[in-house]
């Protein structure tokens, strides 16, 4: 028969052998882990820094914006900075009592830094069909334009020049709302 404390360290010693063999084997049977999410889809509008200083702009930020312009020229030219986690679709509704639409046209585009798709100029339709005042104008529709960064980091947007050109009634000064629309995902509008 064995001592008390002989049997105490042989214990001890099975313990250390049977932690040696077990818990490894657990281990083994956990060499991968899956991880399953969703990240919302994203498409956030906002007007560029650079925008004229008398655009009065509701929404900067957020899928639908909203712009205030009046003036004399009959050409306006508005900076839209378009980010999304997804494709992309822009249409744009005009409301004036002062000025006909006579054009809504893309003018120029350009990645705004690093954080920009680079297949993103490429993969941009912008839409040169006549006008059909009735219902909204679809401006542009593209795929993901930002591979990271936050709604307010400068390099990860698509700048959008749109070019207004209006006929302003009896050669006056003329006042419009121009509401812009993001619509994530592939739909039109």
């Amino acid at each position: 028969m064995m001592p008390a404390r002989g049997l105490r360290l042989w214990c001890h010693l099975l313990a250390l052998v049977a932690v040696g063999v077990l818990v490894p084997a657990g281990v083994k049977a956990q060499d991968s882990v899956t991880m399953r999410g969703t990240v919302s889809e994203m498409v956030a509008l906002s007007v560029s820094p650079d925008a004229r200083a008398d655009m009065d702009v509701m929404g900067n930020g957020s899928k639908t914006l909203r712009i205030t312009l009046s003036g004399k020229s009959p050409v306006v030219r508005v900076p839209l900075l378009v980010r999304s986690n997804t494709r992309f679709s822009i249409s744009a509704m005009l409301e004036s009592t002062t000025a006909e639409l006579v054009e809504l046209s893309v003018a120029d585009i350009h990645p705004t830094g690093r954080l920009v798709a680079p297949n993103i100029i490429t993969g941009l339709d912008v839409q040169r069909k006549p006008l059909d005042l009735s219902r909204p104008l679809l401006v542009a529709r593209g795929p993901r334009v930002s591979l990271g960064g936050t709604l307010n980091s400068p390099n990860n947007a698509l700048q959008i020049n749109v070019l207004i050109h209006l006929k302003p009634a009896q050669s006056r000064d003329w006042q419009l709302q121009l509401t812009f629309v993001a619509t994530p995902g592939s739909a039109t509008p």
